[in-house]
């Protein structure tokens, strides 16, 4: 039986005004599986991705992470994981391997370390030979890579992408599927994901929950979407 390295029960976002952006959901990932929410846009899953990475606090309801619970041990929940959010924070002034460094410095990797696993990164992202150029003029796909290899920069046990190919080509998104996949597949690191992109969740995730208005309403592999509910995906 595989562990179950993310677990949350009953978990409700309740902003001002009595707004539930997410409504009491239950789920659970097994370790090393690849995990997508898909939905349209407002249907909970950033919220659900910040309340789970400790970037927003839990109104009601439980998560852990790793073992970890997150409203009791967000620090140790933090070490534990990798974030690339929807936003693109590398900062434009730095070089590409300036982001990385500062970013592992935050993490508290020391500097050889670092150094390393940044250069492994950059050559395995097809990033080398833009590292000591100014993110400003980094295209759109390589922005992306270089928000992913950010967010692998301190080996993470659990990788959180939101929306991870927003506003890419075609050609573009399938080459950071492939990236997805081999972080996923020949190093073993656990994906929670988010796309409103039918064709993503297909072709990338092991299970998917379809959440919407905050709430669940399906949630299977791909197949069993597809089989059970008239080609849903």
């Amino acid at each position: 039986m595989k562990n179950k390295i993310i677990e949350a029960q009953n978990l409700t976002k309740i902003y001002k005004k009595s707004v539930k952006a997410v409504d009491d959901i239950s789920f659970s990932v097994d370790e090393g599986e690849l995990f997508g929410f898909l939905g349209p846009n407002g249907a909970g899953k950033t919220t659900t991705i910040k309340m789970l990475t400790t970037l927003a606090a839990i109104t009601t309801g439980k998560a852990n992470i790793a073992g970890y619970d997150v409203g009791k041990d967000p620090a140790a929940v933090r070490k534990v994981i990798g974030v690339v959010p929807q936003e693109l924070t590398a900062d434009d002034e730095l070089k590409g391997i300036e982001n990385l460094l500062l970013t592992a410095k935050l993490h508290h990797v020391p500097n050889a370390l670092a150094r390393e696993k940044a250069k492994s990164l950059l050559k395995l992202l097809e990033l080398e030979g833009a590292a000591q150029r100014q993110v400003k003029t980094y295209s759109g796909g390589m922005r992306r890579r270089l928000q992913l290899s950010m967010g692998l920069i301190h080996n993470p046990k659990i990788l959180f992408l939101d929306e991870p190919t927003l506003g890419l080509d075609i050609q573009t998104r399938q080459n950071m599927w492939a990236y997805i996949r081999q972080f996923n597949h020949e190093e073993g690191i656990t994906v929670f994901m988010t796309t409103h992109y039918l064709e993503e969740a297909d072709s990338l995730c092991d299970r998917i929950a379809i959440i919407d208005g905050g709430k669940i309403k399906l949630s299977g592999s791909p197949s069993e979407l597809k089989n059970n509910f008239g080609g849903i995906i």
